[in-house]
């Protein structure tokens, strides 16, 4: 097994929480270490979010041990080895050490062993493969430093076998070259997912959709798109037609404002007719706030073209945001900013209408209505509207006066076409 360089000590490494738990661990004589993602990210210098441990005890051990040192311990995967450590508020997945019996995706049969390189052998990526004592030594049985300082995401053995003993591997692949890979990708990798890109039918809708959106996520997801794309991958993902040219003008719009929302990214990618995106949707098991923004851009298209009707003048864009609400008038304005054209030197402005304008309440109400002699039922949500719409047009100045004024006008109005 390769050692490398030990890693800098490390604040999530050193926090109460964390010795608490290595504390509870070690309790047994058990090595402990971290794993994965946490060591990964720390060595790329990057922020460390989840913190993933490994153990040889088994899970019933574990969590023995944790509630023999009074933490909490939640069994998320007990029969896969993974026990939820929570030390202070903080979660901390624990996993005993394995082996794969038989793979079939992630329903793998699995055995516990005491045995660090085996369990190093069944991760996907050489970058993932990594493990690290709390002292901070760190353990790379297949490259994985250099790997992940060249850019570099290699499958760990042969990359054929990998992704066949579980095909999400494929969308991973691309999913961490574009957060850690730079061109050209590995070419065993590359050849590997184009020739099982047919198998990606056959996984789940949820795995395709949160490895999918995790991709999009990527500060610049356009260069591993592109090679999907050219490798033929990308259409056994997205139903024809999609534009890649729009993604791409949307993530540098967005990296000019610093944000980044794969939801939206997915909308601009897609570009199909509402009833094709909503069919699109359902299939990719989106959620029922992720289907109605992509329903909500591909509609803003097909109404307008392709060129944007959110107004070029601070009333109009006040009068967007009032029908839209904010969170959907940003989507738009990005999407309509990545057309191209005179919306995108409009975006600046119509992001600052977003942050910066308070939508009012119109100042009437139903028992105003029915004061005002209006029937109860259809026509009073009729009669608020005229006076909502007669108030937008004035940019929301009218006050409560002159909104019942308006009210009783329309309500005359009524009254004398009834008669007339």
């Amino acid at each position: 097994m390769q050692h490398a360089v030990p890693l800098a000590p490390q604040p999530w490494m050193q926090s109460a929480a964390t010795r608490r738990l290595l504390a509870a661990l070690t309790a047994g004589g058990a090595e402990v270490r971290f794993v994965g993602g946490c060591v990964r990210d720390a060595i790329a210098g990057r922020p460390v979010s989840d913190i993933d441990l490994a153990t040889p005890d088994p899970p019933d051990r574990v969590v023995d041990l944790l509630h023999a040192a009074d933490l909490h311990a939640v069994p998320t995967g007990i029969a896969h080895g993974t026990v939820t450590a929570i030390v202070d508020g903080h979660p901390y997945e624990v996993t005993t050490l394995r082996h794969d019996v038989e793979t079939f995706g992630r329903h793998a049969r699995v055995a516990f062993t005491d045995d660090w390189q085996a369990d190093a052998a069944r991760r996907d990526f050489t970058m993932n493969a990594l493990s690290c004592r709390p002292d901070g030594t760190v353990f790379d049985p297949f490259g994985g430093i250099d790997d992940l300082r060249a850019g570099r995401v290699r499958f760990v053995g042969d990359a054929r076998r990998r992704i066949a003993e579980d095909v999400l591997r494929l969308l991973r692949f691309f999913r961490f070259h574009a957060w850690y890979g730079r061109p050209p990708p590995d070419a065993e990798g590359l050849a590997a997912c184009r020739e099982a890109a047919p198998m990606l039918a056959g996984l789940s809708a949820e795995r395709v959709r949160r490895e999918f959106l995790r991709l999009l996520q990527a500060p610049d997801p356009i260069p591993a798109l592109r090679v999907m794309d050219e490798a033929g991958i990308l259409v056994h993902l997205l139903p024809q037609p999609y534009c890649l040219a729009r993604l791409s003008a949307l993530v540098d719009l967005e990296r000019a404002g610093g944000e980044t929302d794969a939801v939206r990214r997915l909308a601009a990618l897609v570009d199909m007719a509402p009833d094709a995106v909503d069919a699109f949707a359902h299939r990719l098991r989106l959620s029922n706030g992720e289907r109605r923004r992509l329903l909500d851009a591909a509609r803003f298209r097909a109404a307008t073209g392709g060129e944007g009707a959110l107004g070029d003048d601070a009333a109009a864009m006040r009068r967007r945001l009032y029908r839209d609400g904010a969170e959907r008038y940003r989507d738009l304005a990005y999407l309509d900013a990545a057309e191209g054209g005179e919306a995108a030197r409009l975006l600046a402005r119509r992001l600052e209408a977003a942050r910066s304008w308070t939508a009012p309440r119109l100042p009437i109400n139903g028992r105003d209505a029915a004061e005002a002699g209006v029937t109860a039922g259809p026509a009073v949500g009729a009669a608020l509207r005229g006076v909502e719409t007669w108030w937008m047009e004035r940019d929301f100045r009218p006050d409560r006066e002159a909104c019942l004024a308006e009210l009783r006008s329309i309500v005359a109005r009524g009254a004398a076409a009834a008669g007339g």
